[in-house]
């Protein structure tokens, strides 16, 4: 078995050509998840990864490529939230020991997967955990924005949060940059789940995100900049455990750098530009296109494994969904927060115009 394993890490190490077109693919491709990433505290990797799968990559490579990319990112990012009083250290401390549990957890089983199944295996299970999660993410998500109180964009605690933050089980902590008071049971789950899912599938945020608005009540903008706080510390542990076995491409890692670097300065700024209610907005159109892109990919995994028979021609097609779907949401996301920062900076302007006015006017009366 640790032979078969070791002729499969060579098989995927054989594979990577890295042709200009390609070369510009994954800076492209870098570009549009570091923007989500700054903007979204999360969203670069279920792009990312599913990104580079389309390109041609194994899903374990993909995987571990992007932690790898994702924890020097993360460190850009977390550093220019901290700036701007959205990371939560405390918050994140008490998560990290349960963070790199999970990602122990799930390097363990995605290598097994990888061992016994082959690349096929590998990415039709990541797929699989992507569409699951992704798909019932993004509903979740829109049913939130439905609600009347989301769109009065209170920052106070309510439904499930709320109820959560009644429970009183020890040991109980006061968070201040959050403004919350949970227990730390809740906080390990939360924690051990994100670990998880970012040494499964490259990216733990889509979860950790989320779970820290919606069960711990924390704001938007401080739940993005304490996940990429976390996610210095599960892409520095996950990219170090599969780089061990050789899953780790690194010119794959600094072709994500040349435009990830760029758009997570962009994303980062545009939080201080626009609403809660924006930013779930996005975060839920980019989740769902992302779980559909996966969907698509799905019956070509099961072809791979001899589970099902598909066409040339209808193999075809849905590969190219696949990935027009992936990139066509990843481009609108990045688009729409093009537009909210055009918006805002209009905005600014003409307030800006009518404050000299009215000083004109006070000036001459």
């Amino acid at each position: 078995m640790a032979g078969e394993a070791v002729n499969l890490v060579g098989e995927v190490m054989r594979f990577i050509d890295i042709t200009p077109k390609t070369g510009l693919s994954m800076i492209g491709l870098g570009f549009l998840g570091g923007t989500l990433s700054g903007f979204l505290g999360s969203g670069g990797a279920f792009v990312m990864t599913p990104g580079m799968m389309a390109l041609g990559v194994p899903g374990i490579a993909a995987v571990s490529t992007n932690l790898a990319h994702k924890f020097g990112k993360a460190m850009v990012g977390a550093r220019k939230h901290s700036k701007m009083g959205n990371v939560d250290v405390k918050l994140g401390v008490f998560m990290v020991a349960f963070l790199l549990l999970g990602v122990r957890l799930a390097v363990i089983l995605n290598e097994s997967i990888f061992a016994s199944m082959g690349k096929e295996g590998s990415n039709l299970y990541i797929s699989v955990v992507f569409v699951v999660l992704l798909s019932g993410l993004s509903v979740f998500i829109l049913r939130d924005i439905s609600k009347p109180n989301s769109k009065k964009g209170s920052s106070e605690p309510s439904g499930l949060a709320a109820k959560l933050s009644s429970l009183n089980i020890p040991p109980m902590i006061y968070f201040k940059v959050a403004n919350v008071r949970v227990s730390l049971w809740l906080v390990a789950i939360i924690g051990l789940a994100t670990g998880w899912l970012a040494g499964t599938v490259g990216v733990g945020g889509f979860i950790g995100v989320p779970a820290m608005i919606y069960l711990l009540g924390i704001p938007t903008m401080v739940a993005a900049g304490t996940e990429l706080f976390l996610a210095i510390f599960s892409g520095a542990s996950g990219s170090f455990q599969y780089a061990m076995n050789g899953f780790v491409d690194i010119r794959l890692v600094l072709l994500l750098y040349l435009g990830s670097l760029l758009g997570l300065h962009i994303g980062a700024n545009a939080t201080k530009m626009v609403t809660e209610l924006q930013i779930k907005f996005v975060m839920a159109m980019v989740i769902g296109m992302s779980a559909l892109s996966r969907a698509f990919a799905i019956p070509k995994y099961l072809t791979d494994l001899h589970m099902m028979n598909l066409s040339n021609g209808v193999a075809g097609f849905l590969d190219l969904a696949a990935t027009v779907t992936l990139y066509g949401g990843a481009i609108i996301g990045v688009l729409m927060i093009i537009r909210y920062i055009v918006l805002y900076k209009q905005a600014s302007k003409v307030n800006s115009l009518s404050s000299v006015q009215s000083k004109l006017k006070r000036d001459l009366a």
